[in-house]
């Protein structure tokens, strides 16, 4: 899976999941403020990533991501890292 078939991917689910506008979502806007997550909204993205890209998350993951791009770049290592396995 490519980059831009993550970017897809994941910016959809947040449309739908979160009912984020679309047009706010870009790779240097801040995830938490954009999406306005509360912690269990933390726990529904995770649920999310989870069911869509099939590899387990850990909450901890979450401190270092910051906007879009992190959030991309996170899953897109994590999906690499399972095709190794």
């Amino acid at each position: 899976m490519d980059k831009q078939e993550i970017i897809r991917i994941t910016n959809a689910f947040l449309v739908e999941e979160f009912e984020a506008d679309g047009d706010k979502i870009t790779p240097d806007a801040n995830l938490k403020a954009t999406l306005d997550l509360d912690s269990l909204d933390y726990i529904d993205l995770v649920v999310v990533i989870e069911n869509n890209f099939g590899f387990k998350v850990n909450p901890e993951d979450f401190q270092g991501i910051a906007t879009f791009q992190n959030f991309y770049d996170y899953v897109a290592d994590r999906i690499k890292q399972k095709e190794l396995v």
